[in-house]
Formats: structure tokens, sequence, C-alpha cells
């Protein structure tokens, strides 16, 4: 099992949680961007330069993974290519994406894509706090603790 991570948009603190994760549990982390990214020296933790370019990172994760590995995005039409291929996907605030879930984002997702386009200003994410930090650990711990 491998963990691939959409790191281009990967908030700092979550990254820091995979580095350690990595060390402590011994998984592959994979993590790619279309920008030079500073990583720990592990022979756990690589990365991957893509070409900048739409969805280039993306897709580049999907043509990748494998059945059982774990993919950090909060890239809803990335979470539903990881599921459709067997994967497990995670976002940085720690809500895991499931077949009984996705589509639901899916919609969300392209509704608030055309409220944005019509001009309605819809705000952006949350911050990301002390609070979705520790849900984001403990989600990705509980998936490290199923895999063993």
């Amino acid at each position: 099992m491998n963990i691939w991570v959409d790191a281009d948009a990967c908030p700092v603190t979550a990254k820091e949680i995979l580095y350690r994760a990595a060390e402590r549990t011994e998984v592959c982390l994979i993590l790619v961007a279309n920008q030079a990214l500073r990583t720990p020296k592990s022979k756990y933790i690589t990365t991957i330069q893509v070409p900048s370019g739409f969805d280039v990172a993306d897709n580049e994760i999907v043509r990748r993974v494998q059945v059982g590995d774990l993919v950090i995005t909060a890239d809803i039409p990335l979470a539903a290519e990881v599921i459709v291929k067997k994967g497990t996907a995670l976002s940085p605030r720690g809500e895991v994406f499931t077949e009984n879930n996705i589509r639901e984002r899916l919609s969300l997702r392209d509704f608030m894509e055309s409220l944005r386009s019509s001009g309605v200003q819809t705000g952006g994410p949350n911050v990301y706090g002390q609070s979705e930090r520790q849900t984001f650990a403990n989600s990705l711990d509980r998936f490290l603790q199923q895999q063993k």
C-alpha cells in the first residue's frame, strides 16, 4: 500500500502529519505536485514533480494508484476516480470519501461551482485549524490501523 498526496493544495500541517505517519508505519508516502517540494529525508517519502497544467497532478495520481492505496486530496473529482480504482480517498480535513457519499459530494461541488459561475459569492473553505488537523490525524491513524 502507498499513500499518495495531491500535494499542491495539501496544507503544510497535514503534510507534516503524513511525514510522521510514513516514518512510524514504514508506509511509502508519495507527494505529487507541479512544483518542487521540500520533504524530510526518508526512505519512505518521495516526490513526483509534474508539469504545470489543469489536473496534471490529479491525472498522474489516478494513473499510478493501485487497489488499496490511500490518496489524500480535497479534490472531489479526483476522490471519485480513486474510489473507482478501489483506492481510499481522504481529505486533509479528515473526511473519508466512499462509494456511499461521493455522488452527493460531486453534486454539491457542481452546485457550488454553478453558483460561483453565476456570480454568487460562496466564500472559501473554513480555516484549517487545530480541530481539522486533529480530525485528519485521527482518520489517518484509523485507516493505517485497519491496514495492519
